[in-house]
């Protein structure tokens, strides 16, 4: 068990036996409640925000121990400009990558979603349309979402995808009931190269990425903008990169060999695809 999930546990137990001391016996010092008020709120609200801690989900957040290479990850496209240029970049250096797309997008350019798949590379689903407030919604509202994309890509691959990876990173026990219930595998990043924001620099995030390389790493990057036709740091920062991770002697490996599972299934072995 992941130890802040194990802190959660803890913490939710001990404030459960504060409360009912406080209304069996005396009530602690206002100034203590508020204390642990706070501090379990924060606790609570860390688990949404973190993924990396796992503290709501089970997330393949690093590769396994022992495990050799780094797994090179893209996020929010399919976008008809921006993907195909990282393709050109990771074709010409032989490496392949994952691609966690958009379902919206993909509706709106399954041809770039197909020239992925074509291309060699893993591709997972970034919800339907990536929804800031994801976390916040009810359950009715996030399973289908999450329904609505994986019907996106059976339409545009034929395939169910496996890997999910939430929308900003942020989870919460809803989300993990959904995710469970539709068979994905949650995937979160080691190393963020923080490129997906509008004033991010390609040296920035080359330094960024260089500066926390090491076996096992997981790398967040992005292949188009979340919103708008900007052109997204990692596409100039992508050779540099690379460049980088064999300067240090890693390989560039498949993420699905370090996830059991991993692999997509045909939409029609599952008996998925009626869902618009």
């Amino acid at each position: 068990m992941p130890p802040a999930r194990l802190a959660l546990y803890a913490a939710t137990a001990g404030v459960l036996a504060i409360t009912a001391y406080a209304v069996l016996r005396q009530a602690p010092p206002s100034e203590w409640s508020a204390l642990i008020l706070v501090g379990y709120v924060t606790l609570l609200l860390s688990g949404v925000l973190v993924l990396r801690w796992r503290v709501f989900v089970d997330a393949v957040v690093r590769g396994p121990r022992g495990s050799r290479g780094i797994a090179l990850t893209f996020d929010d496209g399919p976008h008809p400009k921006w993907t195909p240029r990282i393709l050109e970049v990771l074709g010409q250096h032989g490496v392949s990558a994952t691609f966690f797309v958009v379902g919206r997008k993909v509706d709106e350019h399954p041809e770039v979603v197909r020239a992925i798949a074509e291309a060699g590379h893993a591709i997972g689903l970034h919800s339907y349309a990536h929804d800031r407030l994801f976390s916040l919604r009810r359950e009715s509202r996030v399973r289908a979402d999450l329904e609505h994309g994986i019907a996106a890509l059976e339409r545009a691959l034929g395939q169910r995808p496996r890997l999910f990876r939430p929308p900003i990173g942020h989870t919460n026990p809803t989300i993990a009931r959904v995710v469970e219930a539709l068979d994905l595998i949650v995937v979160g990043w080691t190393i963020g190269g923080r490129d997906g924001v509008a004033r991010a620099r390609p040296a920035d995030v080359v330094a960024r990425v260089r500066r926390d390389l090491h076996d096992g790493a997981i790398v967040l990057l992005h292949d188009a903008p979340e919103r708008g036709e900007r052109e997204p740091a990692a596409v100039r920062a992508l050779p540099a990169i690379l460049d980088a991770i064999a300067a240090k002697r890693f390989e560039v490996v498949p993420l699905s060999g370090w996830i059991p599972g991993a692999m997509p299934t045909s939409a029609v072995q599952t008996g998925a695809g009626s869902t618009t």
